[in-house]
């Protein structure tokens, strides 16, 4: 079994999720008392997000490649950053370390395929629904991304930042993002992806009429998978 590197704390919350499911996906595949072999290092967020908003890329990129620099260092054999925004830096990570980077951009396009996906409602943060680096992943393997009205990626971001990565979940917010999901599909989405790692914190299944694509279920089953060599 491959030794899987979590960089995580972007947020806790949604990183939380990412070792269950890991460990489930072995479990089932393995049964017994078999897990997954996990290191995980997880940043101070803080420090991160003043990066984001600030514009700093480089100072986080910087941070998140000694960060994987020490996964390597401890034995892991490939890296998975338990977020979707800060794939923004993964070719300066990648740069930083001789250990893959399991992209969620590609394991979400795969998941898009093989369910005949091709025209796709993306939710996420303003940084990853409005900029080229997760979007173009998506764009090349031929599969269309639509995202919502500005005034709504604002709504999107707001409970992001201010209520899911704190841990708070509000009823108020669910039912913005249904409106906003049902927007999509009347701009002709077939499928919606949860592009940011805490949006599966508030919205399943059950509260799409879309076929719900959750990143970090998607990014983890990936992981598993690939430990396993399969």
């Amino acid at each position: 079994m491959k030794t899987i590197g979590l960089l995580g704390g972007m947020s806790w919350e949604s990183t939380v999720p990412y070792y269950q499911i890991i460990n489930e996906e072995v479990k089932n595949k393995l049964g017994g008392l078999h897990s997954a072999k996990i290191i995980l290092y997880s940043v101070e967020f803080d420090e991160i997000e003043k990066c984001q908003s600030s514009g700093n890329w480089k100072k986080s990129g910087d941070i998140l490649g000694k960060a994987a620099q020490n996964l390597e260092a401890a034995g892991a054999d490939f890296i998975l950053i338990c977020t979707n925004t800060m794939h923004k830096v993964v070719p300066q990570i990648s740069s930083m370390i001789d250990i893959p980077i399991i992209h969620i951009a590609d394991a979400t396009a795969d998941e898009l395929q093989m369910n005949q996906i091709e025209k796709v409602g993306l939710l996420g943060t303003k940084y990853t629904m409005t900029q080229d680096f997760y979007k173009k992943k998506l764009i090349d393997r031929g599969i269309d991304v639509i995202i919502p009205d500005d005034t709504d990626i604002d709504v999107i971001n707001d409970i992001i930042f201010h209520e899911l990565c704190l841990g708070i979940i509000k009823e108020e917010s669910r039912i913005k993002f249904k409106k906003i999901i049902e927007s999509l599909k009347k701009k002709g989405a077939t499928g919606v992806i949860l592009g940011c790692t805490e949006i599966g914190l508030l919205i399943h299944q059950a509260d799409s009429s879309l076929p719900v694509y959750d990143t970090t279920l998607i990014h983890a089953k990936k992981a598993a998978e690939i430990a396993l060599g399969n």
